[in-house]
């Protein structure tokens, strides 16, 4: 029982090393970033793995840090929201993935799914209040441009190696 919630803390410090040093691929330009979402990879994958409380953790933690460390995202308001964003991502992809019994290739995609849908309405939210609070509004469009337009090509790449990622994982465990 010991080595397991070490084996998990150890992971979940792993994915947050990740977290930090992935989005140095998109040579912080925030533009990419906000396109190829590579923090929310290893958030997701430590939801999966170590399951929804250490993905919440991490999640919170990784915009915070990479905030005070590399000046990315900056703290207020981008931080805030992407730590409540990849917070919920790392909570219910983690809780869903729990509930399945065989931790098949679908239990992957149902859990991927949802948390990228409860992720998103929590980053929307987010962000409506924070920007209303400066004065700024954030509307439905910008929601769904921000959100889904413009993440596309991140939404695939999660859809597409999330689901490998954790193919081999199983393999691994498993011998």
């Amino acid at each position: 029982m010991r080595n397991k919630s070490l084996q998990k803390l150890v992971l979940s410090a792993m994915f947050l090393a990740i977290g930090m040093v992935l989005p140095t691929l998109t040579m912080q330009i925030k533009e990419i970033g906000d396109t190829l979402l590579p923090m929310h990879l290893p958030v997701l994958l430590c939801g999966l793995i170590c399951g929804p409380w250490y993905g919440l953790v991490i999640g919170f933690m990784l915009p915070f840090l990479r905030s005070v460390t590399f000046g990315m995202p900056p703290i207020y308001p981008n931080a805030v929201w992407m730590a409540l964003e990849l917070a919920a991502y790392g909570a219910v992809i983690g809780l869903v993935y729990l509930c399945f019994k065989k931790k098949k290739t679908l239990a992957v995609y149902v859990s991927l799914v949802s948390a990228m849908i409860a992720g998103r309405i929590v980053w929307g939210i987010a962000k409506a209040v924070l920007m209303g609070l400066g004065g700024k509004s954030f509307t439905f469009a910008a929601f769904i441009a921000g959100g889904f337009v413009d993440a596309l090509p991140g939404i695939v790449i999660q859809l597409v190696m999330i689901p490998v990622i954790m193919k081999i994982v199983d393999k691994v465990y498993k011998k």
